[in-house]
């Protein structure tokens, strides 16, 4: 089937045409037309227009079947991509969940740390105050010695002093040199 002015185009063999072209087909067919004299309306081959039409319907259900087909599709890749954006999203919620446990975690074991070495420090402030307190005891106890054995010195000294100094001071000498009594004091050095 040829429009007017228009080479056969169907080719044995070739791919058929779709709607849209004879759709098209049939509009430059009757835009084509030679027009009546004397009138607006076109002659036009009535059996050749008819079987464009009906080639046209004949053709619609099979490219509306795959146009509903291509939509299915479409929304199953649609639903799918989204499938995987939830999945990707739960991921992502996932990981800074556990990223936000694991920033708890740390700050938990900071504080413990800080706490424990607070804790460290106040027990070493403690021992510190202990032993300087007990250090303390034991020099005033060591104060107390030392001050009775500065009285029994400056008590000895005084005794020394207060003899006269010729004659008990010869005696003394006198015993010293024969290893005789010298009272309350005695050398460390010499055999008792």
């Amino acid at each position: 089937m040829t429009l007017p002015g228009e080479p056969e185009t169907a080719v044995e063999g070739a791919p058929p045409l779709d709607t849209e072209t004879l759709i098209r087909r049939v509009y430059d067919f009757i835009a084509n037309a030679r027009p009546m004299p004397l009138s607006a309306s076109v002659m036009v081959n009535r059996d050749e227009l008819i079987e464009l039409l009906e080639e046209a319907v004949t053709r619609l259900p099979d490219e509306l079947r795959q146009a509903r087909w291509l939509l299915k599709e479409r929304e199953e890749f649609l639903a799918k991509v989204q499938h995987e954006a939830d999945d990707l999203l739960e991921e992502a919620r996932t990981l800074a969940q556990r990223m936000v446990q694991r920033t708890e975690v740390v700050r938990a074991a900071q504080q413990t740390a800080r706490r424990t070495v607070e804790e460290a420090d106040a027990e070493a402030r403690r021992l510190r105050r202990e032993a300087e307190d007990f250090c303390d005891q034991k020099l005033a106890s060591f104060e107390i010695v030392l001050d009775r054995t500065l009285k029994i010195v400056q008590a000895g000294r005084t005794r020394l002093q207060g003899t006269e100094p010729g004659s008990d001071q010869a005696s003394d000498d006198a015993a010293d040199r024969e290893g005789g009594d010298r009272g309350p004091f005695f050398d460390q050095d010499e055999p008792a």
